[in-house]
């Protein structure tokens, strides 16, 4: 099975490229413009020297039977489209592009040509994620910050909170009927963040604070007098009367931890089964982050926007 891997950024060295590069079958074929980073990537995993291509028309006159995209998200659109077009299935980082408009054209493109396309939710694959599907969650607190660090509000809904949005819609149990939305902006840019989503009988609600102090992730899901914590995708807290706490093994490869291994085994299955992927849930993801940042843009800084179409679920 051959695939490609275009950019070769650090997403792609600490991620994807031990998992691709030990699969059974698949023969990666590397694409960067640079041809230092090629060679040296190339050199590094053992790749031969007719599978590295310095442009992307080598790349797809190779005829890959499948292809991952760790560029530059600014890339995205036009790399896919090129991908998609010559019927090439493809994997791609979230978020798919930064506007909606050209996010909406590229999945559209992959559905009218039944070519099948997906955006790297890893979250929805990590264990400790996963799991919380099978416990109560009338109630979903997920808290990502980071320090010293905020940006453009676009760029912040997009690139980072994009995952807590994700992450709520995979973990809310029902339709969504109301969706509030707060924030602060300062000078142009977003300091924090508040997704809230409700519906019949639970409230899902994601914060994230760039200027918090450190660097953290969270998701608490409670219901029927019962709670799971899970803190930085590796520990787990279960409350029942006395916390007990389980923690990642030493031995547990990140990606494996953080979802990245599953999710693209999943798609590399799905390939070799014939199957389709399909991005049209994955687009109601940027869909919510456009209404979001509409909210940061329109109001700048701190009030609130609600209503608007219901969120769909995904499980």
């Amino acid at each position: 099975m051959k695939v490609g891997v275009i950019g070769l950024g650090d997403i792609a060295h600490k991620a994807y490229l031990p998992v691709l590069t030990t699969q059974p079958g698949v023969e990666p074929h590397l694409h960067t413009r640079t041809r230092a980073t090629l060679d040296r990537t190339g050199d590094a995993h053992r790749i031969p020297a007719d599978r590295r291509h310095d442009d992307l028309d080598s790349l797809i006159a190779a005829r890959p039977d499948a292809a991952f995209v760790h560029a530059p998200t600014r890339d995205h659109p036009d790399i896919v489209t090129r991908l998609l077009t010559a019927g090439i299935p493809t994997y791609v980082d979230k978020p798919l592009a930064y506007g909606l408009d050209e996010a909406r054209r590229v999945v559209e493109l992959a559905e009218s040509r039944g070519v099948g396309l997906t955006v790297g939710f890893n979250r929805r694959f990590a264990p400790a994620y996963a799991h919380l599907v099978e416990h109560p969650r009338d109630l979903i607190v997920m808290q990502k910050h980071r320090k010293g660090l905020p940006e453009a509000p676009r760029r912040m809904v997009f690139d980072d909170f994009i995952h807590v949005v994700d992450t709520l819609r995979f973990l809310v149990p029902g339709a969504v009927d109301r969706v509030t939305v707060s924030a602060r902006v300062s000078a142009g840019l977003l300091h924090h963040v508040v997704l809230q989503l409700a519906g019949d009988g639970f409230t899902a609600v994601g914060a994230m604070n760039h200027r918090s102090g450190s660097a953290e992730e969270s998701v608490e899901v409670s219901g029927q007098d019962a709670k799971r914590e899970v803190r930085n995708l590796a520990e787990i807290v279960d409350h029942r009367g006395q916390p007990s706490v389980r923690r990642r093994g030493d031995w547990v490869p990140v990606a494996r931890q953080r979802g990245i291994e599953q999710a693209a085994v999943a798609f590399l299955d799905a390939v070799r089964a014939g199957r389709t992927p399909s991005a049209l849930d994955a687009l109601s993801t940027h869909e919510l982050c456009e209404r979001i940042v509409m909210v940061a843009i329109e109001d700048h800084g701190g009030q609130q926007g609600t209503g608007g179409a219901p969120v769909t679920p995904r499980r």
